[in-house]
């Protein structure tokens, strides 16, 4: 089966509740954890306490599993753009009430995969957000360099492996705005603080991450 072959999916498919909100979660970064240990008074975690992740908040729609997982996959690598629309009605969701942005700027592909792939899925995603919210897109970073696959480094191998893997794109001026990062799955935040990075230097006023799904990575 070719991988561009056309999948139907129903109503109930996208219909994807959100999963139930876990007792210990960083208020920066959304993280959940088992018990309440990695976080300080304020509820926030090590690596955003050391500033690990360079982005000021972070929020998901969901799990990274199931259903959710099914359309990212249906999504990236069957070519069902149109999937785009609803999984960023899903992202709106997520957001908090009263969140206020000056541009929406989504994480880029290399150019390699970008055109192989024939799309970036993060910025169809931050397309139909921006359009909803009225907000515009901004496609503010470029991917130099392939960063390859992060599925089997470490948290540090994965800061280490996209560490000065983005770069501003000429003319992009961010300096004291409001900017929302999208991305469809955060696993450790690793690229998104790349790009957050990169947005701060640049003069980001606050960089705040939103994607599709987040990786529970409790008990891993």
């Amino acid at each position: 089966m070719s991988k561009w072959t056309r999948v139907p999916v129903c109503g109930a498919c996208l219909d994807v509740p959100a999963p139930p909100v876990a007792e210990f979660v960083c208020t920066v970064c959304s993280t959940p954890f088992q018990n309440s240990f990695p976080l300080d008074e304020h509820g926030v975690c090590a690596a955003c306490r050391a500033g690990l992740r360079a982005f000021d908040r972070a929020a998901s729609f969901g799990a990274y599993e199931g259903p959710l997982r099914s359309l990212i996959h249906l999504l990236k690598y069957r070519g069902m753009k149109p999937l785009a629309r609803p999984l960023a009605a899903l992202m709106n969701r997520a957001l908090p009430d009263g969140e206020r942005f000056d541009a929406i700027v989504p994480v880029p592909l290399y150019w390699r995969r970008k055109w192989s792939r024939g799309f970036n899925q993060a910025e169809l995603l931050a397309r139909h957000v921006a359009k909803s919210r009225g907000i515009p897109v901004m496609n503010a970073l470029h991917r130099k360099r392939v960063t390859g696959t992060q599925a089997s480094l470490t948290t540090a191998g994965r800061r280490r492996n996209v560490a000065g893997a983005f770069t501003l794109r000429p003319n992009a001026d961010v300096k004291g705005k409001r900017i929302l990062l999208i991305d469809d799955v955060m696993t450790t935040g690793a690229t998104a603080g790349a790009c957050a990075s990169v947005l701060k230097r640049a003069g980001g006023k606050s960089i705040s991450l939103l994607t599709v799904a987040r990786v529970d990575r409790r008990s891993r």
